[in-house]
């Protein structure tokens, strides 16, 4: 099927050209990170942990979105999604990708990467967000390319790529779930210490996967020939809303609680990320805005079921969630620090190119797996 990937049109190969330009620029920087040290980002003593790990996160609960695919498909065989469930699961294997070429850019030296494994400690979340998190990219990769490559061959899956892919489910709330814990288990930081951050994690994850997927699917739509489907990109709209319904709401049972409890060490990062003077009101304020429109747009029916009009809410939605967990939720656990002092951090403009490269580097992933299931699904429909 990788034969699939080398056909395209001018266009095609322009835009993989673009991606492999921005790759080759980010390369250049990273080398030079690599020289210099992390010393060329915008973290420091205090924030230890930037605009790297910020997106690690938030691509993780892209890539555990997809289980809102498979969990209908397989478990409850409802076939409105057969059409999709692989385009999910390889949305899955690109994000997880970028997840860990993030790891990869924030370690420093990629080297030491090796160290959870030479010195494993069972005892670190970061020991089993290794686990989980490769776990999930091999699980995705089997499951959505044997049942690519039955549905080539005309034949129904073999018996045990659907018992990987019911094993996929519960693997894919683990990744969030764990990486969660990466934060909820620092005693130290008051704004992640909260039991809360979990189901927080899962629900933006379950928004912003399908949101965006329901984004790649109407270009696959417009673009080739290949139809996803309405019933399922209609589906798909309800679980975002709902998701994100979810997802509002637990943040305001933590801000509830936060401040009729009078927690000063939690009040300060709220007030820091809402009303203080920092670099993030803006974008935390933004950030709910978008979250409440998108949410008040897809309870609309008449909006919902417009299929020209749902990419741009879930466009919403995706920036919306990105800039509540990919930009705020982990500067907002550093400032203040435990001596509430207030350290500003901004990515650098090296960071940022670093990051844009990754985010190449994913799309080129994602472009190939796409390409590849347009061209089998277009060989079998005709």
């Amino acid at each position: 099927m990788l034969e699939k990937a080398i056909k395209g049109s001018s266009k095609y190969w322009i835009w993989i050209a673009s991606l492999l330009l921005v790759i080759g620029v980010a390369l250049l920087c990273w080398m030079k990170q690599l020289d210099y040290g992390l010393g060329i980002t915008g973290m420091s003593r205090d924030v230890t942990w930037g605009f790297y790990i910020a997106q690690f996160t938030f691509l993780v609960g892209v890539a555990a979105g997809g289980v809102m695919l498979v969990l209908p498909y397989y478990l409850h065989d409802y076939k409105a999604f057969g059409r999709i469930t692989v385009l999910g699961e390889f949305l899955a294997i690109a994000s997880i990708v970028m997840c860990l070429l993030f790891i990869i850019a924030d370690m420093g030296f990629p080297s030491r990467l090796l160290n959870v494994i030479w010195h494993a400690s069972p005892d670190s979340m970061l020991f089993w967000d290794m686990i989980v998190l490769n776990g999930y990219l091999f699980l995705n990769i089997l499951v959505g390319w044997n049942v690519l490559e039955a549905e080539r061959n005309g034949v129904h899956a073999k018996k045990w790529v659907k018992i990987l892919a019911l094993i996929s489910i519960p693997w894919a709330f683990g990744i969030h779930t764990v990486t969660a814990y990466l934060y909820c288990g620092l005693p130290g930081r008051g704004f992640w210490l909260s039991a809360i951050i979990a189901p927080r994690f899962l629900a933006s994850a379950f928004a912003a996967g399908p949101a965006f997927l329901i984004i790649l699917a109407t270009i696959v739509k417009k673009t080739t020939n290949f139809d996803p489907g309405d019933k399922a990109l209609r589906t798909l709209s309800k679980i975002v809303c709902y998701a994100l319904i979810a997802n509002v709401f637990f943040f305001l049972c933590e801000v509830f609680v936060v401040f009729y409890s009078q927690n000063p060490e939690h009040m300060d990062h709220f007030a820091y990320l809402f009303w203080g003077k920092g670099n993030l009101v803006p974008f935390m304020w933004t950030s709910m805005i978008l979250m409440v429109t998108g949410i008040v747009l897809l309870l609309i029916p008449k909006l919902r079921n417009n299929l020209s009009l749902l990419p741009w809410i879930c466009g919403i939605v995706f920036v919306g969630t990105w800039l509540d967990k990919g930009l705020g939720f982990v500067t907002g656990g550093f400032v203040p620090n435990p001596l509430h002092e207030y350290t500003e951090y901004a990515p650098t403009a090296l960071e940022l190119v670093i990051s844009l490269g990754i985010f190449a580097a994913g799309f080129l992933v994602l472009t190939l797996l796409f390409k590849m299931v347009v061209g089998v699904k277009e060989e079998v429909g005709a």
